[in-house]
This record gives structure tokens, sequence and C-alpha cells, in this order.
């Protein structure tokens, strides 16, 4: 339940932010945003060490339902997107306004199919996760992948579906090199290092600080260099900290300051994945598919730390998370460095857009794929090259 309500939150969240701000500092607002998830973690963890031993773990919860109440109230208060407001709140009639789902529940059979596949593709992966599907990991995430394959053609249509599942790759991979950190990094200072609860905390709170710092470094950036080349740039200088953090035994501050720097280039990066994944789209289906987009990918956060525990049986852990961050972060340098998912996207529809969120770059503004596109106008911005 809290997934569900998280996934919603993010996607609707962003994307409101993202319209609501000036052009020129659409960066900045993603990474304003994205680092309240790092700072959220720091202050967490401080407040953990005072309510806990006082109050108990379900205090916890509920000091988490102020910022839940701080929500509602500005769902009631803030008023629409700019963007939404000015192209689709002004189009008419609710009746008249695009439906982004409309596509899986056309037609009398469609929608009983598309129940299936969700049922299907759910107990594929919960099978996966878990030891029902002992054995059967393989086949059953196949059935998973072509499940919400399918959802993802359905709902970018014969234009767009090729977008869709590269973004959901480029997404999956991300998680994939940023989570073996997130998930195994206090087990590898313990059990490698021998480091004890503190000294963990230490070297956590230097981690959660530079992710929030680089989420705010990279918004400065992107709006400076371009929303794909920062993201490119950014991570390719996170490499150069990958195998010191994991060399470094015996000096915690030196281990501090280099994880900082790593997350603060690797993770902090993060902060502008909404902007990048949002200019893709058109403002009328715009939180729809990046919510899809988005949260299908974040499996790749569920897979990284079985994946870097299954290569840590053949390996120390400190050098299968090494590996795995390193040769995923190239990966994801080549997707989004060399605009991958937009190439790819144009052989199945030429005229596959620029940035949405940056009027003037090439085919911003054109209407959702699978309908007649409009022509492109103005030359490109930074984040269209």
């Amino acid at each position: 339940m809290i997934g569900l309500g998280m996934a919603g939150e993010y996607s609707a969240g962003v994307t409101y932010v993202l319209e609501s701000w000036p052009v020129r500092w659409r960066n900045r607002a993603s990474g304003f945003i994205i680092s309240g998830y790092a700072g959220g973690t720091v202050l967490a963890a401080e407040l953990y060490t005072w309510v806990v031993p006082r109050g108990g773990w379900r205090w916890m919860f509920w000091i988490d339902v102020l910022p839940v109440l701080v929500a509602l109230w500005m769902r009631r208060s803030l008023p629409e997107a700019g963007d939404w407001q000015q192209q689709i709140g002004a189009a008419g009639t609710e009746a008249e306004r695009p439906n982004p789902f409309r596509p899986l529940f056309t037609g009398r059979i469609r929608p009983w199919a598309n129940a299936a596949l969700t049922v299907t593709a759910s107990v594929a992966l919960f099978c996966v996760f878990t030891p029902v599907g002992a054995g059967f990991v393989p086949g059953l995430s196949v059935v998973a992948a072509g499940c919400l394959v399918a959802f993802a053609v359905q709902l970018g249509g014969r234009r767009g579906w090729l977008l869709y599942v590269a973004l959901t790759a480029t997404v999956f991979c991300a998680f994939l090199y940023s989570w073996p950190i997130q998930a195994l990094l206090p087990t590898y200072l313990k059990t490698d290092l021998g480091y004890a609860p503190a000294q963990v905390a230490d070297v956590m709170f230097y981690a959660g600080f530079g992710t929030m710092a680089g989420c705010w470094l990279a918004g400065f950036v992107g709006d400076r260099i371009g929303t794909r080349r920062a993201y490119a740039c950014t991570l390719l200088a996170s490499l150069a900290f990958v195998f010191p953090v994991f060399a470094v035994q015996d000096s915690l501050p030196v281990l501090g300051v280099l994880v900082f720097g790593l997350l603060a280039l690797s993770q902090g990066i993060s902060g502008i994945l909404p902007k990048y994944l949002a200019g893709h789209f058109p403002t009328a289906t715009r939180a729809a598919s990046l919510g899809f987009v988005y949260n299908v990918g974040a499996l790749g956060g569920a897979v990284a730390p079985v994946l870097g525990a299954h290569l840590a049986e053949g390996m120390s852990l400190g050098q299968a998370l090494a590996v795995l961050t390193f040769g995923l972060t190239l990966v994801v340098i080549i997707l989004v460095g060399g605009d991958v998912p937009r190439r790819l996207g144009r052989l199945v529809g030429r005229q596959a857009p620029g940035d949405h969120l940056v009027p003037g770059a090439e085919g911003a503004g054109a209407p959702p794929a699978g309908e007649s596109p409009a022509s492109g106008a103005g030359g490109a911005s930074p984040d269209a090259a």
C-alpha cells in the first residue's frame, strides 16, 4: 500500500513542479524536489537515535503523518500547473481532455485482456522475489517483462512504444547501478570492514548528505549545459570514486569523503532524472507516462541487491559492488549520453519530439505518440542536442 501511494505521488508531484517552475530553472526544480528524499533519510536517521529509544519505533510512523497532512493541504491550496492549465485545462470540458489510459480500456476484449496481464505480471513478480519461484526465476522474469512490455506498447502507441520501452530500460539500469550501494553498503561496512554501528551510521550520514548535495549540483549543472550532458558528464566523473571507495579499509574520514563524492555524483544525478524523463512526453500524457516508465524501471532497485549478493558468492562483497556500480554506470552513460531512447523511438516514429519541457526544442509540443504529429519549431536547446 505504501508503494502504491509513493508511486502515484512521485509521478504527480514531480510533474506538477516541473510544469510550474520557469523553463530555465526546471533542472533545478527537479534536483530540489528529489533532494528531499536524501534529506529525509538523513533527518530520519537522526530522529531514530532520539525517538526510538524513548518512545519505540511506532512513533517514527506517527511523525511521518505530519508531512502527509502538509501534502494534503498543498493539494487543496495550490493552483494547477501553468503548462497543464494552458494546454489542457483551457481546452474544454473534462470529456474532451485526453485520457492517457484510454488505450488500455477500448473495446470489449482489451479491458479483460489487460486485467489478465496485470494478474499474470503481479503473480510472476511475487514468485520471482519470494521462495515460491525458486528454480523458475528466469522464466517468470520473462513472463513479467512480456506483460509490462505489452502495457508499454498500448500506452505508447505504434509510434511511441519503443520510446517507452527504451526509457524503462534506462531507468532499470539506473536503479541497477545505484541501489546495490544504497542497499548493501551498510552490510559491507559491517561484515567486510568490521565497523561498529556508530561508525556505519557516520558513513551513511556522509552518503545521504552527499546525495542531497549532488541533487542540488545536478540541477544547476543541468540548467547550465543541458539535462543529457549534465547526466552523462556527472556519471562519468563518478567513476573516479568507485574503486577507491572499496579500497579504503582503515580510515573512516577518508572513506566518508570518498563516499560523499561518489554519492554526490552517482546518486545525486538522479535529481534530474524526472526532468530527463518528463521531457520525452507531451503535457497531455506526461504524468502518466513518467509514472509508468519510472515505476516499472524501478524494479531494478529490487533486482540490484539480489544481483550484488549473487556476485558476492564468487568475490568479496566490496568487489561485487564496485564491479556492478562501475559497469552499469557505463551502460547508463551510453544510454543517456548517446540519446539512445529517443534514437530508438525515431525508428518507429520518425518525428519523435525533442524536449517537451523546453519551448523551441525540436518537436516540442507535439501531440502524443500515435496521433498526427505537429511540425517541430525553432532551434534546438541544450537538452535537445
